[in-house]
Parts: C-alpha cells; structure tokens; sequence
C-alpha cells in the first residue's frame, strides 16, 4: 500500500524504527490539504501539501505509530491522479493543539470525512529527482 507522508514518517531513520519493509517511491503533493503544525504535524483543509510516497504493506504498524485506535490520527483512503489511492494519515487537531478548523458538524472522522466527500482532495505522484 502506498502512503502520503508528510511528518516524522518522511525521515527514512524514523520509518525504520515502524516498518521491518518499506520503500520511498517519490515525491509527492496532496492537493486539498496543507500541512499544519501543533505538537505533531496535521492537515486542513484546503492548500497543497509536499511530502513522499511511501509504499509498505505493514499497515497496521503505521496505524499503531499514529494512535488510529485512540484517536489520535484517522487514515482515510484518497485518489491518486494517476489511477488507484494512497493513504493519509490526518491528525485530531484538539488532541494534537493545531489551529485547524474543521466544517461541519459531528466528530473529528465524521467531519474530515464529510469535507473529503465534498472537496477535490488528490494525491500527485512527482517525477523523482
């Protein structure tokens, strides 16, 4: 599966401390989205993101590192521009302290679902360099 990262999973070093088997396939920009700084890095809405490609099959280590099951970090699956999806890790901005103001109404996973549902969110794979 291939992931878009963004944060701490960009640093090879890191990833191995997660993943026994991973590789970095490139580049990357998550239209949609920016990145947002609080005690560890979340998306918005709206902007452009620049991070890397990802690709791993140990999923569930990667949702173990970003506390899916407490909460901490909701993965949802986004379009790719060239055919097929890649995952996002987005972060609860109350619990991680980042300024981001989510529309809608509900829980933090029913209103960043309802915003991908509404909005044009895509991940563009980028030539390497």
């Amino acid at each position: 599966m291939d992931v878009f990262v963004y944060g701490t999973l960009t640093a090879p070093e890191r990833v191995a401390e997660v993943v026994d088997s991973y590789a970095f396939v490139g580049p990357a920009h998550l239209h949609g989205l920016h990145i947002v700084e609080g005690r560890y890095p979340t998306l918005a809405p709206g902007g452009r993101a620049a991070g890397r490609l990802l690709r791993t099959d140990e999923i569930d280590r990667l949702d173990a590192y970003e506390g899916v099951d407490g909460g901490l970090y909701v993965r949802v699956s986004l379009p790719r521009t060239d055919g097929g999806e890649v995952a996002v890790y987005v972060g609860d901005p109350d619990r991680l302290e980042a300024a981001v103001d989510w529309p809608g109404r509900g829980s933090f996973p029913e209103r960043l679902r309802a915003y991908l549902a509404d909005a044009d969110v895509s991940v563009e794979p980028l030539p390497d360099r």
